[in-house]
């Protein structure tokens, strides 16, 4: 798909991966009304790495809920990769998740009775891909993330910022072209929490994957990001 020509240019300039108009999410806490978000408009460029920052209860996790199609918007729209969320059904929306996005979270969501192998490849058996290619490609992922020797052990036998790799190799295996990471390096020491950053922060050059990352650092936010969101009370306060 091809974007609209920039006057002057002759290059056609790039549709974002990522659109969002008015978007409002509102929800119902008794007799009362809180807007988690309200009429955001954002473009996410391909391979770009944004930062979403702001105190608790700002609209950060809610954004990323509805970037990621686990939430639905009370009003407002989001396009990715020229598709509104919104008119997708139930099934449809399950896909776009399992193919399009891949998530990270601050607690790891780690099967126990899995090893590190078993955890990534679980995630390609919702892809349907099964037998060797499901073991090639999980093992290829696994040592992305500098756990090849790894492979075999449990979560429990893990520390945590290599459960944490293991939950990045298992969100990045179907190759999504977005990844949603909320406090990723939440639960890590400092040094263990800067080596998943590293991590997270080379795949928008090695893969191509856009990211966007919420976090409550924004030393670590300026630090990384292409450009960072700031939101106070569902609305964007700054962008850099």
């Amino acid at each position: 798909m091809t974007g609209a020509l920039e006057p002057g240019k002759n290059a056609p300039v790039p549709e974002p991966l990522v659109a969002a108009r008015g978007l409002t999410r509102v929800y119902r806490v008794g007799p009362s009304e809180v807007r988690a978000l309200d009429g955001v408009d954002l473009e996410i460029a391909r391979g770009e790495f944004l930062t979403v920052v702001g105190v608790s209860g700002s609209g950060k996790s809610t954004l990323l809920h509805l970037l990621g199609g686990l939430d639905t918007p009370t009003a407002g729209s989001v396009t990715v990769e020229g598709r509104e969320l919104g008119t997708l059904s139930s099934h449809e929306r399950a896909l776009y998740r399992r193919r399009t996005v891949g998530f990270v979270f601050q607690s790891f969501h780690l099967v126990p009775s899995l090893t590190a192998a078993g955890n990534v490849e679980l995630a390609l058996t919702l892809q349907g891909v099964f037998g060797g290619e499901r073991a090639r490609r999980a093992a290829e992922a696994l040592a992305r993330v500098g756990l090849e020797r790894r492979t075999g052990h449990r979560p429990g036998q893990l520390s945590g910022g290599e459960q944490q790799r293991v939950a990045l190799a298992r969100a990045l295996v179907h190759r999504p072209p977005l990844l949603l990471a909320d406090e990723p390096t939440g639960n890590l020491d400092r040094l263990t929490a800067a080596e998943v950053m590293d991590l997270i922060v080379s795949l928008p050059r090695e893969l191509g994957t856009t990211v966007v990352l919420v976090t409550h650092d924004e030393e670590t936010a300026r630090a990384h990001a292409d450009r960072v969101l700031r939101l106070r009370d569902g609305r964007p306060e700054a962008a850099a």
